[in-house]
């Protein structure tokens, strides 16, 4: 299949229900100050500068951010255009030349799901962090069945090449047919429901489809709104494996198309969605997966995959 790997125009802002951490503002014309990398695994991002703040969404290890605002919290906004606050602790600001050397370095990119970063190749060494599925390390070379990486705070430390591989790599040997899909989109059953989450650690329902399709180098929009948009439409009777299934708003008892939730269809009448945890249904009255919730919501199918 040829590869898949498409741009997500910044700036997609609109209010879309579950799908998504609504109403944050983007101030127009404003230049970012500076720039810089996350520097731990999972970057929660808040409405404002405090940790009672609503979790709009997340940003994963690796990712370049433009800073807006410094001090105790900086005002970041990541490449799909989502502003929000973070702690100080949560990212590495570089000058010109040590960004610009990150986003030119050859990259590990973390394929288990969860793992950790130790000091010295070794399973007994000191912790540095952990890592989930779909953040980014610098490739610093190998060491038996360990990998060398990099953080943007200068960090050095090892990962088992088991977790993780050189992007390169990764690239050349990346499946994104609708059956890897599926299988990695299972790996995520009985994850938490976290609003604003798209990782390991937590996701909503477009955050979910968003971190599956992230680790296999496809890039949809945050949101189950925009992504219906981005995505070709299918007939409910058409869905293939892998394609996502859009959900609409019951108002009054009559179903509306303002989408409000999104699922990864598995095949056989059943898809899989992060609502409560993640978990798989089914839009068959006569399965013992029937979910009554979301399955009288359903609107139509959406296909990225070309």
């Amino acid at each position: 299949m040829r590869r898949l790997t498409v741009i997500l125009l910044v700036g997609l802002m609109a209010v879309f229900g579950e799908g998504r951490a609504s109403g944050v503002e983007r101030a127009e014309g404003q230049a970012a100050c500076s720039r810089a990398v996350v520097r731990i695994s999972v970057c929660n991002m808040r409405r404002s500068g405090d940790y009672d703040a609503e979790m709009i969404s997340q940003a994963l290890l690796g990712t370049p951010v433009k800073v807006f605002s410094t001090g105790r919290w900086n005002e970041i906004e990541t490449p799909d255009g989502y502003r929000g606050w973070v702690h100080e602790e949560a990212i590495s600001i570089l000058d010109d030349e040590a960004f610009s050397g990150w986003e030119k370095a050859e990259k590990v990119v973390v394929t288990a799901m969860t793992g950790l970063v130790h000091s010295e190749p070794s399973e007994d060494s000191p912790t540095i962090s952990d890592i989930v599925g779909g953040d980014r390390l610098e490739y610093l070379g190998t060491r038996g069945c360990w990998l060398r990486a990099g953080f943007p705070d200068g960090r050095v430390g090892y990962i088992r090449r088991a977790d993780a591989v050189r992007e390169s790599l990764w690239r050349r040997s990346l499946r994104q047919d609708g059956d890897a899909i599926v299988e990695t989109a299972l790996k995520f059953l009985g994850f938490p429901y976290i609003w604003g989450g798209m990782s390991p650690k937590g996701a909503d329902c477009s955050g979910f489809v968003r971190a599956v399709l992230w680790m296999h180098d496809i890039v949809i929009p945050r949101d189950s709104g925009p992504q219906a948009e981005f995505c070709e439409k299918v007939p409910l009777g058409e869905l293939r494996k892998g394609d996502l299934i859009f959900f609409g708003r019951l108002k009054d008892g009559v179903l509306t198309e303002r989408i409000n939730h999104v699922g990864i269809w598995i095949g056989d009448g059943r898809y899989i969605q992060s609502l409560g945890i993640v978990k798989i249904s089914s839009l068959d009255p006569d399965d013992p997966l029937y979910d009554p919730i979301t399955s009288v919501r359903a609107l139509y199918g959406g296909r990225y995959l070309k």
